[in-house]
């Protein structure tokens, strides 16, 4: 076998979400598309603002020399400029452009981060349930994950995450808005993270930072405000992206904010600006740097996503499902009355696909993406209630 032994077993590990996704595609094709609730992929459907377009066509008809030009590798400094001005109201500290590094998206990131911050052996805690791909970054750069569970709410476990921390700990990596439970974690509790992770690393002469990935921070509802990370610690590192709040995943754009009054804050910076370079990411697209560089103050209308979740909420609940009302992202976490993967077999059945919550750290739920048009989940009613009648004979 020419491929690579741990490619071979991270594929098998990776599968769920890939496997609904075939799954649809050969049901579409046997069913018809209108006849599959397809609730298995994050894929945002609310169109970009308006705004994103005007700004597009307009840069796209500026033909002057260099505009596709290598910039420097963190990214065009009036655009990091633009950014750090929002960052700082929404994370209620003065960050300049020299704090934020442009990336190919929240995923490149996040690599950036990783690559900047692990030796070999050193842990990353990530919390349960959790974006998939967590543990493959951490292991792309010679870490290991340390899974810790959230509470029955899915909100911080600080005592487990406390029995969780080693000597070897060097990042907790956490997700609020949360993909894929929609919860949003607390000004307190961040608060009581930061003071943990800082007791702890002056106990062990090892900083330990506060990794906060946040592409649905403008994704949430009943008016919550995300509380600020870089409030919690000044060990903490934002990384973020354009694919949700502004409907762009395909265009690849996003960016890292290092706290401004980290220690040793330069040589972090620079390393992560070498890194965003030697990972072959070079720098971020420079045609999506000059658009979202226009865009700091618009999103997409989250109370369309809203609306969908009180839809949907309501459909499981006709059912009879179990689950916490999600905060914020688009997604839904119920749990299931046996075993998950057996659960989706039964929900494809009824034609419904979603994914097992093994595949996120979570036996016993699954993950159902409401960024699906609001007829496909109220025609999915029925189905659901019938789901659950199989499921419970």
């Amino acid at each position: 076998m020419t491929v690579a032994k741990k490619m071979q077993a991270f594929a098998e590990k990776s599968s769920w979400i890939r496997k609904m996704f075939e799954e649809g595609a050969k049901m579409k094709a046997e069913f018809g598309a209108e006849n599959v609730f397809d609730f298995s992929l994050g894929n945002p459907d609310v169109p970009p603002p308006v705004k994103f377009t005007r700004v597009l066509k307009d840069l796209a008809e500026h033909d002057k020399p260099g505009v596709h030009a290598y910039m420097p590798n963190g990214g065009y400094p009036y655009v990091r400029e633009s950014l750090s001005r929002r960052l700082s109201v929404e994370q209620n500290v003065s960050l300049t452009q020299g704090d934020i590094i442009m990336t190919c998206g929240a995923a490149g990131g996040l690599n950036v981060v990783m690559k900047s911050l692990l030796d070999p052996g050193d842990e990353v805690i990530i919390l349960a349930p959790f974006f998939v791909e967590y543990n493959f970054y951490v292991d792309n750069h010679g870490g290991v994950t340390t899974v810790v569970a959230t509470d029955a709410e899915f909100n911080l476990d600080l005592d487990a995450i406390e029995a969780a921390l080693t000597e070897k700990t060097k990042a907790v990596l956490i997700n609020s808005p949360n993909n894929p439970t929609g919860q949003v974690y607390s000004a307190d509790s961040l608060q009581a993270l930061g003071q943990l992770l800082d007791k702890t690393g002056e106990k062990n002469c090892r900083t330990i930072y506060l990794i906060s990935d946040e592409p649905y921070r403008k994704i949430v509802y009943d008016n919550l405000v995300v509380p600020s990370v870089m409030e919690a610690t000044t060990n903490a590192i934002v990384v973020s992206s354009y694919s949700k709040d502004l409907s762009l995943p395909g265009e690849r754009i996003g960016y890292i904010a290092v706290h401004p009054e980290m220690k040793d804050k330069i040589a972090m910076l620079d390393a992560m600006t070498l890194a965003n370079r030697i990972l072959g990411f070079v720098n971020a697209p420079a045609m999506m740097q000059r658009v979202v560089e226009q865009l700091q103050d618009v999103s997409v209308d989250s109370s369309i996503y809203e609306k969908r979740r009180e839809t949907f909420c309501t459909v499981l609940d006709d059912a009879g499902f179990e689950y916490v009302k999600p905060k914020g992202a688009f997604y839904l976490f119920p749990k299931t009355p046996i075993n998950d993967v057996d659960f989706c077999t039964i929900l494809q059945q009824e034609k419904i696909l979603a994914v097992p919550g093994r595949g996120f750290g979570a036996p016993g739920y699954i993950r159902l993406a409401f960024c699906v048009d609001d007829a496909v989940i109220a025609r999915s009613a029925d189905a659901f209630k019938r789901v659950m009648a199989k499921a419970k004979d």
